[in-house]
């Protein structure tokens, strides 16, 4: 009995887990990928050291997932963060974990895991053609193979479609999959950015471009419903636009529904010193310092970019002696201090987003197999499907688990036909 034919649409992550693991389950397995090497996006994942996944247990995989958890609740426990590691650390790349669970090689080189993901499907069979997929072929609800940009067609017992999202087009993510998708009637979500910087309308934001507060806490309001939906503590940036860094992307995830001015960010300074100490010590400065101008004074407090905005919301002239500062200035200043306000305008472009949310609508789609409901023979995986997951190494592990349940199924349901 031949062994059914597969085709991949797409060599990153997802698609060549769910080649390795289609042709490991006795399919005969080719991936078309548009680039001349795969898995680009990968490469520069976790400021190019890849945050492969996230060292944890299933429960916290889902809590991590905002949007759509309960699709993935088989496919996580069908291939684990653990089953990830161990399939990496046989293709000889040792693993380590850090800081939160996430789980780094340790080279701190993405492109180890690349090669290893590579290693894997090349070990089981795994066959690998260059082309831009532009259509499927769609014949008597059955999905036969697809037609390449060349005109070229490629015959298939099954299609994988794992051709990413919008976010980073540079790597090849530029939503091909999504048209494809619709081909087949399936209904697609509007792709919004996720884990993306942040624009603000506030002025002081590109006064500071440039200052990136290291010990910060951050907390973000949704003005709409009065409730913080957000509370991080490390590391941001002040841009030119508004604000990025890993705290903010981390928070753009949890913004699901933005409109201009409806989430404000507060940022605490001084997170160590309640407000009643830091009044304390701006006290302490004022006194000490009585007959100098409050803008040296601050620079005791606050990086020097930072100055003469700190100054100007609480009222201050940086000109003025500290001795003439009121109680009322003083206090407003200890309020910006503990509760540096941004109100924010909306998020950078797509193209700048680390991941894409929206996508083929998972009611759509078999949670265990990842196959289509509407069309046969047509599988989905990654971050083409409308899931996506805060930062740790939560989305690679999603477009590991989809691929490797794509891979399976499709092998499977192929083989019974």
């Amino acid at each position: 009995m031949p062994k059914p034919h597969i085709l991949v649409v797409g060599g990153g992550a997802a698609g060549l887990i769910a080649a390795g693991t289609a042709a490991e389950n006795g399919a005969s397995v080719t991936v078309a990928e548009r680039n001349p090497r795969m898995a680009r996006k990968v490469m520069i994942t976790g400021k190019g050291r890849c945050n492969l996944t996230n060292c944890c247990d299933v429960a916290t995989l889902i809590a991590n997932v905002p949007c759509n958890p309960r699709f993935l609740y088989s496919a996580f426990n069908a291939f684990t963060p653990q089953d990830m590691m161990a399939l990496i650390e046989a293709q000889g790349v040792p693993l380590k974990v850090e800081r939160g669970n996430r789980v780094f090689p340790v080279s701190d080189k993405a492109v180890d895991v690349v090669d290893a993901l590579v290693r894997f499907a090349r070990d089981k069979g795994v066959h690998f053609t260059h082309g831009r997929v532009k259509h499927l072929c769609l014949t008597d609800g059955c999905c036969t193979g697809v037609t390449l940009e060349s005109g070229e067609t490629l015959t298939a017992d099954a299609v994988i479609l794992a051709t990413g999202g919008m976010s980073y087009p540079q790597t090849g993510s530029e939503g091909d999959g999504y048209a494809l998708a619709r081909e087949a009637g399936h209904t697609v979500t509007e792709p919004r950015p996720s884990l993306v910087p942040l624009t603000s309308s506030d002025g002081y934001c590109a006064a500071m471009q440039g200052l990136a507060p290291k010990n910060c806490a951050l907390t973000v309001e949704d003005t709409a419903t009065g409730k913080i939906i957000y509370r991080d503590f490390g590391e941001m940036l002040f841009t030119h636009f508004g604000v990025s860094g890993p705290m903010v992307l981390s928070a753009s995830a949890h913004m699901r529904d933005m409109a201009p001015d409806r989430y404000v960010l507060y940022i605490d300074w001084k997170p160590a010193l309640t407000p009643e100490q830091v009044d304390a010590r701006l006290c302490r400065e004022l006194q000490e310092n009585a007959n100098s101008d409050c803008g040296n004074m601050l620079r005791k407090l606050l990086p020097q970019s930072a100055i003469p905005v700190f100054a100007a919301l609480a009222a201050i002239d940086t000109a003025q002696k500290c001795h003439t500062v009121t109680r009322e200035q003083r206090h407003a200043l200890g309020a910006v201090l503990k509760h540096f306000p941004v109100h924010i305008s909306g998020t950078r472009p797509i193209a700048e987003a680390i991941i894409t949310s929206g996508g083929v609508c998972v009611k759509e789609v078999q949670a265990a197999t990842m196959a289509s409901k509407l069309v046969k023979g047509l599988y989905f995986a990654g971050e083409l499907l409308d899931v996506d997951a805060y930062t740790g190494g939560f989305n690679l592990q999603i477009a590991f688990s989809t691929g490797a349940a794509a891979g399976r199924g499709a092998a499977e349901g192929s083989a019974v036909l």
